[in-house]
């Protein structure tokens, strides 16, 4: 699942159209469209933004491959 596809989700599960997401969690509606539809490019800070709705965050993982 890709985050746009978990914001998704977790949106609808609240009951909250995309505008209304936006508004609550302080981001743009294009932003959130964006983000929902797995724009490439989107900004880490703004991700994480829309993720604390949830109690979620973004950020870099090491996997053990990189020592």
């Amino acid at each position: 699942m890709t985050i746009g596809e978990y914001v998704k989700k977790n949106r609808k599960a609240a009951g909250l159209t995309q505008e209304e997401f936006a508004l609550r969690s302080g981001l743009g509606l294009r932003f959130v469209r964006e983000l929902e539809q797995g724009k490439e490019t989107v900004r880490l800070d703004k991700v994480n933004q829309a993720l604390e709705m949830f109690g979620a965050k973004a950020g870099v993982v090491r996997g053990n491959d990189d020592e």
